[in-house]
């Protein structure tokens, strides 16, 4: 059989069981189980509210219990322990069956989710939550919620710390789902932090370190001790009166003058040759109006001639006509 299928059998034949027990220890009590399979057998530990009607006279109710699981659910040589639930208002699932018997007998249900979580709450638990779901008052069905305190909904705090419990209730106009959450006392969630203000710590001291008067005087003075002195130190080392970076090359300032002298010098070229074509446009402008005036007046001259001409021809022709 595969690992996927052994486990679906598990957890179903788990589940089967359980309900087995809700049903058959349900005036006891019923609080959970825990199964646990050990070389002797399976060992199965029964949390109830009333452990003396689990086990029964003599011992009946828990024969019939353990011939009812080797029969029906096929465990070998089941092995049956009923522990006391200490405190049952932390049970959530001692929590649910008594809510569900209570709306069963009668009761308004905001009464019944306020009593029941103001019980959680007094017995010591950190938080508390109570869902009622069904048709609580009338033919529709609705969602109602009763919070206290501080509750986990997701993560593994909420599968690890939170107790959860199922009940059911059956009325006359449906069913109702209870459900209840409870966060035990002295629950350890992973954002829990204290503070312990008698704690007893060791002050820390800063090493002073005490200078040398002479020392000192000597870095002032910028002389070395003849003790300390290196090996080297009395040769005479040149130091610059003045900084490095303050001292200009001549040869390089010269050259940046000249360089800059010639660009003037060439700007001053260029300007002088556009001043002299901008000259010799204008001697060019003024040579084609003088000509332009000398044709005129050519052509005002050949005017005047043709006219001439023009009129001796016609007083020739009037000298003609008269004779």
């Amino acid at each position: 059989m595969a690992d996927e299928q052994q486990f679906i059998e598990n957890g179903l034949q788990r589940a089967q069981i359980d309900e087995f027990f809700t049903e058959e220890l349900g005036r006891a009590g019923y609080g959970g189980m825990d199964i646990a399979k050990t070389p002797m057998g399976t060992q199965i530990v029964l949390k109830a509210e009333k452990p003396g009607m689990v086990i029964g006279k003599g011992g009946k109710n828990i024969r019939k219990i353990t011939t009812t699981l080797t029969e029906e659910f096929g465990m070998d040589d089941p092995q049956v322990d009923v522990q006391e639930v200490d405190e049952p208002d932390l049970n959530a699932r001692i929590v649910a069956d008594r809510l569900a018997n209570a709306l069963e007998r009668g009761w308004y249900f905001r009464k019944a989710g306020h009593t029941t979580i103001d019980r959680i709450m007094e017995a010591g638990a950190l938080g508390a939550e109570i869902v009622l779901s069904g048709k609580v008052t009338g033919a529709r069905s609705r969602v109602e919620k009763f919070n206290r305190g501080y509750i986990k909904h997701n993560g593994e705090p909420a599968q690890d710390v939170v107790d959860e419990g199922q009940g059911v209730a059956v009325m006359k106009l449906g069913t109702i789902g209870v459900t209840v959450k409870i966060i035990p006392p002295g629950a350890q969630l992973p954002d829990d932090f204290a503070i312990n203000e008698d704690a007893e710590f060791e002050p820390v001291e800063q090493a002073v370190v005490d200078a040398d008067d002479e020392t000192v005087e000597d870095l002032l003075a910028g002389e070395p001790d003849e003790e300390d002195a290196a090996p080297g130190d009395d040769e005479d080392v040149e130091v610059p009166d003045e900084d490095p970076a303050d001292v200009i090359d001549e040869e390089i300032v010269e050259e940046v003058i000249d360089e800059e002298t010639d660009d003037d010098a060439a700007d001053a070229d260029e300007e002088s040759a556009d001043d002299s074509d901008d000259e010799a446009d204008a001697d060019d402008g003024d040579a084609e109006s003088v000509a332009d005036e000398d044709l005129d007046e050519d052509v005002a001259e050949e005017a005047a001639d043709l006219v001439e001409e023009m009129e001796d021809a016609d007083d020739d022709d009037d000298t003609e006509a008269d004779n």
